[in-house]
Formats: structure tokens, C-alpha cells, sequence
């Protein structure tokens, strides 16, 4: 890992090169992009700031990565901090010389923007709460770190099609939707692992194959290395927007992708040299207290607990973060986890020590709604449509006003464009961004979706109902949402036997 640490460092020349000409007018901004991406980082809307994304594998944000976070926010003013759906933290805003400043200090600290973005792995997601769930299947997150230093080391030697999203699961919530992504490796009982290929969200979605059951943890690596070559042989290098993995299905046939990805698993078996033995890292911590709330969660060490903190739109001001590494500080133990949905956890916690993280994450989400996962959207992003950002704050306002009852309405997911970075197909209910034609003009407007799920063994990619104007999806959640609290039942109660009546409100605002 050190050697590694040290060519991203030696990289970092070129991309200071490369961040100067562009910020000073000297480079194109296509130019630019096939550039920055690999180190984490892109232009804005305008083309007058960036933004940089920070990896941080498994979710995992120890003290001392958050403790860089909040310090270098403060240092430079940063007020823009994003957390993704990949379960990364994005700094937005940027000046170039910003972005080269974060770059580099990143490393001090143990963070890697390298492969952030562009034709790489990109960050390895695990479960939030791994480690400490009750009903889990065992801790992943050692595999996850495992892969991601695996996938890192390969950074020089490979050219891919496309990016790879590489995620693990052991709960039936999925909460990283691996049975969905490039690779994705299940968690099963026997402590072994189920493996997933050639899924994805985006245009043309596809659910992952099932290529192997039972695969022992210390040979992950071989079915790693099995995807990578399978991508470098079989992924579409010719049509951009066919390059990912997922098209490899359609290209291959499923029994032909099959094939191919076990001949190169036997191939890297053959070669050798990727058994590895991950050291577990069991909580020691003893439990005190007793302590339940909303954002409580009782892990499985007695008399610990985690808190949930959801800040709103996934955008955590620096200040909380500051209230927060300043709380946990002196807490033994307890790290800070990201979820793919945007919420942060806080876990290892004894009952006053909830109680204190409580305290200082007061300005998060109030209700399950609240909840509700949204990209950071086309203000911001290059390949955005719409402004995903402000239509979740419009809603939140909405139902605030309304008064709604929480569970009236479900945690939506909303992208800015069909590029699913708000994973709108796997949201009970999901939006995507885009315009509709009226009179040959464009209107703001949004695609619904309807019924996706990620959990395991339910897997499904929402349904699209139509286009719904922008400015009147809040009324319509708010219609919704009504209907839901007159039955006295939660939305994920009522709407089993009421699909026909959400069809028919949702098609009084459809155009």
C-alpha cells in the first residue's frame, strides 16, 4: 500500500499540470474531463469551480478521515460537501488551486481520490452497519477493504471500458445494491460468499448474474481478477454508451458471459498468487446503558448502539461535522459510517455516549420521507438535467406544510438525469430528471417510477409510469401522502392493495 501511496503522489504532477491549464483557459474541457476524472475530480456547471471525491472504502470514515474533512472544509471555506450514493464524500466548489490542495493532503491522511471518477474501480461500498447489525450474516467490510486495495493495485496495469462498481452485502436490506452493480459479492451463512456480475443501474438496467455460491472469503481475489479480465476482453470499447458492463449481458448472451467469466476465473486460478487471509476485527468495546429513539439502532454487542443521522439531501454542513468529530473524539472505538442512501452512522456508541451524537445531529431528517436520497443534481453536475437537489427541498417543504404524519410517504429517490446517481430504479417510488415538450418548448419535468426495491431476494427496477411537470411533483406527493395518512396505514402498507388508486392519482398530474 505504500508504494501505491507513492505513485498517486507521483501522479499527482500531471494532474496539477493538466488542473492549471484548464482553470486558466489553456485546456478544453472534454480534455480536461478525460484528465480529472481519474483523480476523483470534475468541473462544474459553468466551468468555473470543481469539485473533488474522496474515497472512503466500505463506508468507513474513521476519526482521523473525518477529522480531515471537517479541518480542510474550514481552511478553505468549503461550502458544498456531498454524500454520494457510492458512499463517497464529495467536496464541491473548488477553485483549481483548491483541488490540487485537497489531492495532495488527501494522502496525508489516507485518503485516495485516484480512480475517483474517469475508466477505473471506483470506491468499494459495504453495508454501513457491518460488524454490528443483529441478523447479519458476518462482518464484510475486511473482504471490502481487501478488494479495494486489490482493485487500486491494478490502476497502471489495465484500461477499461468503463468505470467498475465493486460492492458487498450480508443483510436482505442490500443496502449497496450489489445484487445490481458491476460486481457484487453476498454475505451468505456459511461464511462464504454468493458473486454477481454485469449488473447496473442507468439507462438499460440490468440485474447481476449469479456466477458462483459458496466461494471462500480467502479467495475473493480470483473472482475479482475474473471480472476485471472479462471486462477487458468482452466490454465495448467502441460505443461509449454501451461500455458498461451490463452490456456484456446483451452482447455475450447470459450462458455466453457465463462462459466467458469462468474461463478467465480458471485462468486467474491457474496463475495463482491472490489467496489472501483477511484479519477480523471484532468490537471490544463494552456496552453501558440503555438508551431507544428514531435514529437509535441496538447493535448486536449488548449495550451499544448506533445512531442514524440523515443529513438533508445527503449535504452535512461543516459545522455539524465539526459538532460531531468534536463529540466523538474521546469516544473509544467509535468510527462514522456512510450508507448509500446518505446517511451517515455513528456507531460503538454506549447509551450516553447516543445520547451526546444525538444531540449534536439535530438538523437532519426528521421523517422517513425526509429520508429521501437525491444526486447532487444540475446546478452543479455537467451531465445534469435537472436540479434534483431543489426538487427534494421543495417536497420536504411541501409535506412539512402539509403537516403529513410520518410513513404517509416513503423515502424517494430522485436523479438528475437517467444516469440513476439518485438510484431512482430501486426507490419505491424514483423520479428522473428531463424536459417534455409543450407547444415545441421545454418544460422542467421528471420521470416517475414506481415500485423498485433492492432487497434481497425482491429485487426490481421501479416501473415508469410518464412525466410528471416539475413544479408540480410536490403538490402531487402531497395529494399522496393524504390519501395514505386518511387509512391510518404506512405507505409501504397501504400500497400493496391501493396500486390502482396511486395510478389514478398520478395520472390527474402525468403529461
Amino acid at each position: 500500500m505504500n508504494d501505491m501511496m507513492a505513485a498517486f503522489r507521483a501522479d499527482l504532477k500531471g494532474f496539477d499540470e493538466a488542473t492549471r491549464d484548464f482553470y486558466t483557459g489553456n485546456m478544453s474541457k472534454q480534455e480536461y474531463k478525460g484528465i480529472s476524472g481519474g483523480f476523483g475530480s470534475y468541473s462544474e456547471k459553468g466551468g468555473q469551480k470543481g469539485m473533488i471525491r474522496l474515497r472512503m472504502t466500505a463506508g468507513r470514515v474513521t476519526k482521523e478521515k473525518l477529522a480531515f474533512v471537517v479541518e480542510t472544509t474550514e481552511r478553505l471555506n468549503i461550502d458544498l460537501i456531498k454524500l454520494t450514493t457510492c458512499e463517497t464524500v464529495q467536496l464541491h466548489h473548488l477553485t483549481g488551486r483548491q483541488i490540487l490542495d485537497v489531492a495532495g493532503k488527501a494522502l496525508d491522511a489516507g485518503i485516495v481520490c485516484r480512480g475517483g471518477g474517469g475508466d477505473h474501480p471506483r470506491n468499494v461500498m459495504a453495508p454501513p452497519l457491518s460488524g454490528v447489525l443483529p441478523g447479519e450474516s458476518f462482518d464484510v467490510i475486511p473482504y471490502a477493504e481487501m478488494t479495494a486495495d486489490y482493485l487500486l493495485s491494478l490502476l497502471y496495469d489495465i484500461r477499461m471500458p468503463r468505470k467498475l462498481k465493486v460492492g458487498f452485502a450480508n443483510h436482505e436490506t442490500n443496502t449497496a445494491h450489489v445484487t445490481m452493480r458491476d460486481l457484487g459479492f453476498v454475505a451468505e451463512a456459511d461464511g462464504c460468499f454468493s458473486v454477481y456480475i454485469a449488473g447496473g443501474m442507468g439507462p438499460n438496467p440490468r440485474m447481476g448474474l449469479n456466477v458462483a455460491e459458496h466461494v471462500p472469503g480467502g479467495e475473493l481475489l480470483y473472482y475479482v481478477k475474473a471480472m476485471v479480465d472479462t471486462f477487458l476482453a468482452h466490454g465495448n470499447y467502441e460505443q461509449r454508451a454501451k461500455a458498461r458492463t451490463r452490456y456484456m449481458q446483451e452482447a455475450l448472451g447470459e450462458e455466453g458471459l457465463r462462459q466467458a467469466y469462468n474461463q478467465a476465473l480458471e485462468a486467474a486460478k491457474a496463475a495463482g498468487g491472490l489467496d489472501r487471509q483477511v484479519e477480523k476485527r471484532p468490537v471490544t468495546k463494552q456496552g453501558e446503558g440503555s438508551i431507544s429513539g428514531k435514529r437509535i439502532i441496538a447493535q448486536k454487542q449488548a449495550g451499544l448502539f448506533a445512531v442514524s443521522y440523515h443529513p438533508l439531501g445527503g449535504t452535512p454542513s461543516r459545522q455539524t461535522l465539526r459538532a460531531l468529530l468534536d463529540t466523538i473524539q474521546p469516544m473509544e472505538q467509535v468510527e462514522v459510517r456512510l450508507g448509500a442512501d446518505g446517511t451517515m452512522y455513528v456507531i460503538n456508541c454506549t447509551a450516553a455516549e447516543a445520547e451526546k451524537v444525538l444531540a449534536v445531529t439535530e438538523d437532519g431528517a426528521r421523517t422517513r420521507f425526509e429520508h429521501s436520497v437525491a444526486c447532487i443534481g444540475a446546478s452543479v453536475c455537467q451531465q445534469g438535467v435537472r436540479d434534483s437537489q431543489a426538487l427534494y427541498h421543495a417536497c420536504v417543504k411541501a409535506a412539512r406544510e402539509a403537516n403529513l404524519p410520518d410513513g404517509a410517504l416513503p423515502v424517494i429517490h430522485i436523479s438528475g438525469c437517467p444516469s440513476s446517481c439518485g438510484t431512482h430504479q430501486v426507490g419505491t417510488l424514483g423520479f428522473h430528471g428531463g424536459v417534455k415538450l409543450v407547444d415545441k418548448k421545454p418544460h422542467p419535468a421528471f420521470t416517475l417510477h414506481v415500485n423498485g426495491s433492492a432487497r434481497m431476494g425482491e429485487e426490481r427496477f421501479g416501473e415508469s409510469w410518464g412525466v410528471i411537470f416539475e413544479e408540480r411533483i410536490p403538490e402531487f406527493l402531497v395529494a399522496l401522502g393524504r390519501k395514505v395518512a386518511d387509512t391510518g396505514l404506512s405507505f409501504e402498507e397501504w400500497l400493496p392493495a391501493h396500486e390502482a388508486e396511486l395510478r389514478a392519482l398520478a395520472a390527474e398530474y402525468l403529461v
